[in-house]
């Protein structure tokens, strides 16, 4: 095992609450198996604080941060520079902090279509999808999953006036494909029998609240592909539920995964173990 020194370059992941994160397990494996002097280290940060907090980190030895729940958005305030895929989609999971400049980067909406092309078999293309949340993960998939081509992305959220926006946003940015769906609509049980696939990109489910449902069981047809960005509990109660039901289902860990190697390949400009990070990832989900 290596040990910081004055020259270790640090990598931060910034949110609240991060107990049941295994990202720093995930990346410092890496680091380690590839002999890089890096070090991941999680720091939780409320809203009032991550201007000073971040721009504290960023006066350190940081080369990096992962950015998650709830900062994805409001952090971009604080960046020099985006990527034209970040500044479209209006969220970032990954900061590069190159010649005392923080460039953002979003890598969720890729991760999770390699999740669900691998696990699911499902490409974008000619779908219609049903997702669940309104954040800085939501922005990112349904951005990209019309950029690859989706024919509907329907958007229920708590509350109606943010997924209104983002369904503007999309239809306006990328492709007319987008609807909102309010949360007591009537008509969700048609429209859900219509998709191919439903996703949850809130924090429903997520330890140590694993018996909530983000949707009402009764809505999840046996049609359905049912994906959960939530990896902690890997099978969360929206994933138990939909495969009592007879659904096939995708759960976070993979796009947890792909988001984390597009990072580090980001931050080190080096290729990532990803099997090993798989590994490291399953055998952590106990111990956090």
């Amino acid at each position: 095992m290596q040990y910081p020194t004055v020259t270790t370059k640090l990598v931060i992941l910034l949110g609240k609450p991060l107990g049941h994160s295994v990202s720093p397990q995930m990346h410092n494996l890496a680091f380690e198996k590839l002999d890089l002097d890096y070090c991941y280290m999680p720091v939780e940060v409320a809203p009032a604080d991550l201007q000073t907090v971040f721009n504290g980190l960023t006066r350190m030895n940081v080369v990096g941060f992962n950015v998650t729940i709830p900062h994805k958005i409001n952090i971009i305030k604080y960046l020099d520079k985006l990527d034209p895929l970040a500044a479209t989609i209006g969220a970032v999971n990954t900061i590069c902090v190159r010649n005392g400049k923080t460039i953002g980067y979003n890598t969720d909406g890729e991760g999770f279509l390699q999740s669900l092309e691998s696990e699911a078999h499902i490409t974008p293309r000619g779908k219609r999808f049903f997702l669940l949340g309104c954040g800085g993960a939501a922005r990112a998939i349904s951005m990209t999953l019309a950029h690859h081509g989706a024919k509907k992305i329907f958007i229920c959220n708590r509350t109606l006036s943010k997924a209104e926006k983002l369904t503007t946003e999309i239809n306006e940015k990328i492709a007319d494909c987008a609807i909102t769906v309010p949360q007591n609509a009537a008509n969700r049980a048609d429209i859900l029998q219509e998709c191919d696939v439903l996703i949850n990109t809130t924090s429903i489910g997520m330890h140590p609240k694993e018996n909530a449902l983000p949707i009402e069981e009764s809505l999840i047809g046996k049609h359905l592909t049912v994906a959960d960005i939530v990896y902690n509990p890997l099978t969360t109660q929206l994933l138990k539920v939909a495969k009592d039901r007879g659904c096939a289902t995708v759960h976070g860990l993979g796009m947890l995964v792909n988001q984390g190697a597009a990072g580090f390949r980001l931050w080190t400009g080096i290729e990532p173990p990803v099997k090993e990070m798989f590994a490291t990832v399953f055998s952590a989900m106990n111990t956090v």
